[in-house]
């Protein structure tokens, strides 16, 4: 049993460093925050950390496939847009539209899936292309910042629970308990890793390639969608912002990397990401306790970016054999 640890701590050691540096510097922002770690501050940060965390989740299952999804932020506003529009009324209004979100989410992801998929294009040209078209159609449901949502569940799921406990981490547990567990156990969940790995192994081995690619790309979609819903509930409001979309989905490539999850595809955890994007997001409070300027804000957290992207490839660069990375 013991002979197993030294295999166990290199599966997840990415995940392992990412929390341990999320603890190590919210505690430093914690220690220096004027107003000390009230209920107020951690729900705060809690908020901006989930919905960092949410769209980190959906990046990583078509990472894991050794692709990349550059219009998760565009979905996410999309998700943002329609929810101003159709997630209020009654509580079977607001049920119903909330559906409504999170089918137009997994639409769209299913429709990434179907090109790269069935018309063979690198995910990266596919997602840009269609990252555009998603915010074209953001910007036709809201041409004007504005709309409304239902103001007891925004409350519900922005607020505190009895105890200061924040709502969204109870919301982001739940995301890990309900998505990612089932799906990392599931025989399509280990496709993925396989697929990431070496496709044409993967291939020969029986794997279900395309059915997993597909899952990959719908979910990821699902995903961006509650992040686009968490977001409308934290503004009251949707906007069809271009920057909130890139800049988000550059910020859940960031989360990826510092959660350890290979951009090669194959290794890694959505909770690695999910602590890489707490991390993230807390490195941004760090700059703000400590008085930077902000326009200087930007070039460090690049600094910290490039430093993590490095970091996560330099073993490969001492890897002779492409197997060993899976290891």
């Amino acid at each position: 049993m013991n002979s197993d640890w030294p295999y166990h701590l290199r599966q997840h050691r990415g995940t392992l460093l990412a929390f341990l540096g999320f603890v190590v510097m919210f505690a430093i922002y914690a220690a220096n925050h004027s107003a000390g770690l009230s209920a107020n501050v951690a729900t705060t940060a809690a908020n901006k950390g989930t919905l960092l965390a949410i769209l980190a989740m959906a990046q990583t299952l078509v990472v894991l496939t050794s692709g990349i999804d550059l219009s998760v932020g565009m979905v996410m506003v999309l998700a943002n847009c329609l929810a101003s529009t159709i997630v209020v009324g009654t509580p079977l209004e607001t049920a119903l539209g909330v559906l409504g979100v999170l089918a137009a989410g997994a639409a769209c992801g299913a429709v990434n899936g179907l090109i790269v998929v069935v018309g063979r294009l690198q995910p990266i040209v596919a997602t840009i292309a269609t990252g555009s078209v998603y915010y074209g159609i953001a910007l036709a449901l809201r041409r004007v910042p504005g709309g409304d949502v239902n103001a007891s569940l925004a409350d519900l799921a922005t607020g505190q629970l009895p105890g200061g406990v924040p709502a969204s981490l109870v919301l982001l547990f739940g995301l890990v308990l309900l998505v990612w567990m089932p799906l990392r156990r599931s025989a399509l969940g280990r496709a993925l890793y396989a697929v990431g790995s070496s496709e044409p192994a993967a291939y020969m081995s029986g794997v279900p390639i395309q059915r997993a690619k597909l899952l990959a790309y719908t979910m990821s979609g699902l995903l961006a969608a509650v992040a686009g819903l968490f977001l409308t509930f934290i503004t009251y409001s949707g906007e069809a912002s271009a920057a909130n979309g890139s800049t988000y989905t550059l910020y859940s490539i960031a989360a990826v990397v510092l959660g350890g999850v290979s951009l090669f595809g194959g290794v890694g955890s959505a909770v690695g990401a999910i602590f890489g994007a707490l991390m993230f997001r807390t490195i941004g409070d760090l700059l703000f306790v400590f008085n930077l300027e902000p326009l200087w804000q930007p070039l460090f957290q690049g600094v910290v970016l490039a430093a993590a992207v490095c970091l996560g490839s330099a073993r490969l660069l001492r890897v002779k054999n492409r197997l060993d990375v899976y290891g």
